[in-house]
């Protein structure tokens, strides 16, 4: 198995995770951070290595799923992406567009309780 797939059965696992709690969504949040922070920390030592690196959009894809807490406090504990472009600016990107989704998102949600 590629080190790209394994990432998304995380990304699956941790999904699937989510759904079988009572909270859901702060669940989701806790697992995509901590796997992001993981998979950054992992990154890393491949980087250092030689070994099999994990794809900058697998990254880019975790934060955008939530996970971009994470991704900041990967970046930063492990000093890794921090300076690299376009990354950056990709990364920016990624997390304005997750912070509107969350709002759309509850935005549907308040809505839908009042009906």
């Amino acid at each position: 198995m590629s080190l790209n797939r394994f990432c998304y059965l995380l990304l699956m696992t941790a999904a699937i995770g989510s759904l079988l709690t009572t909270n859901p969504l702060v669940t989701w949040f806790l697992l995509i951070n901590l796997l992001t922070i993981v998979l950054y920390g992992a990154d890393k030592m491949a980087a250092r290595k030689g070994m099999c690196r994990v794809p900058e959009a697998t990254l880019l894809v975790f934060g955008i799923t939530g996970g971009w807490p994470g991704a900041i406090v990967g970046q930063q504990l492990f000093r890794h992406k921090t300076q690299k472009q376009p990354f950056k600016t990709y990364f920016f990107i990624s997390v304005v567009v997750s912070i509107a989704m969350m709002a759309v998102v509850y935005h549907l949600s308040s809505y839908s309780s009042l009906y």
